[in-house]
């Protein structure tokens, strides 16, 4: 009866523990970024809501609650002070290296997730109906078998129309060489309701793909490319861990980017972070990747 009651202890534990889930979010670009999160309407703000990610640096939020809803993304060009304020060029939240609730200044690009309670189904996306400034991808693990990974691991901005074009200065080292570092979502560019799916247009009978959602969707067909594009964007899954990748395809270890060049770990691996924004947080851990990221991407070769 004692080792029946024990059993019964340790299970109810594993089962009430199991039911959070981890979010490693992993930067394979060849140069800095700097994620942020948003919490959505109701649910609690992660253990960080901004923070910098050096080149092959990896960080892992543990203990994300059972029904969290939200988003995460990837912020470029960014310049903070001591007090971590300051801007970026893309995914800007609020001028702070946290965001505090304060979402992404599209173009950005976004994974958005809903975690079921209990044993319901956890549902997510990349989404680009913001606009685009950086290849992500998303690779859930099952509690009970695989998931589907999804998002967008193209870059957009080297075929990025004209119209849609947000052009900056390099990332990597501060020049002012200019280059496309995001594109927009037609909706943005332009401001009409066909895009937008508003007005008239705001429901998913008249809003319909337009010529500039089916370029992103063409090249990222996981990828929500417009408001209504449900049907192959949004997928579900009961996992315990989602591995979120910027640049997943990326050669970042035969690359340099506007004369950046990741330094060399002892242990072989490349960049080293040097500032977090939730230094003092015991929960959130820093490390190097390169096998999650060959789990991640061979997940993704779909």
């Amino acid at each position: 009866m004692f080792h029946a009651n024990v059993f019964r202890i340790v299970l109810a534990l594993f089962v009430s523990t199991s039911h959070c889930v981890t979010f490693t979010i992993t930067n394979n670009c060849p140069y800095t970024i700097w994620p942020g999160t948003l919490a959505g309407s109701g649910t609690p703000s992660l253990q960080t809501t901004g923070f910098q990610l050096d080149a092959g640096q990896s960080v892992r939020i543990p203990s994300v609650p059972t029904g969290w809803s939200g988003r995460i993304w990837g912020r470029t060009g960014c310049r903070f002070d001591v007090n971590g304020v300051g801007s970026c060029q893309t995914g800007d939240c609020g001028g702070r290296i946290e965001c505090d609730g304060n979402g992404a200044t599209p173009p950005a690009s976004l994974f958005e997730i809903t975690l079921g309670s209990g044993n319901e189904q956890d549902f997510y996306d990349v989404s680009l109906v913001d606009g685009y400034n950086l290849p992500i991808v998303a690779a859930p693990r099952g509690v009970h078998g695989s998931c589907n990974a999804t998002g967008c691991s193209s870059d957009l901005n080297l075929a990025c129309p004209r119209e849609l074009q947000v052009v900056g200065g390099n990332d990597g080292d501060g020049g002012d060489t200019e280059r496309v570092v995001a594109c927009k979502s037609a909706c943005e560019a332009f401001g009409l309701d066909q895009y937008c799916c508003s007005g008239e247009f705001g429901n998913p009978t008249t809003c319909r793909p337009s010529f500039y959602s089916t370029i992103f969707k063409r090249a990222c067909p996981r990828a929500y490319s417009y408001a209504y594009d449900d049907g192959t964007s949004t997928f579900t899954c009961k996992a315990f861990d989602y591995l979120i990748l910027f640049c997943p395809t990326s050669h970042r270890e035969n690359r340099s980017y506007g004369g950046y060049t990741p330094p060399s770990n002892g242990d072989g691996t490349k960049g080293k972070v040097v500032q977090t924004a939730s230094s003092s947080d015991s929960n959130i851990i820093l490390f190097p990747f390169p096998l999650l990221f060959v789990i991640a991407l061979n997940m993704f070769l779909f």
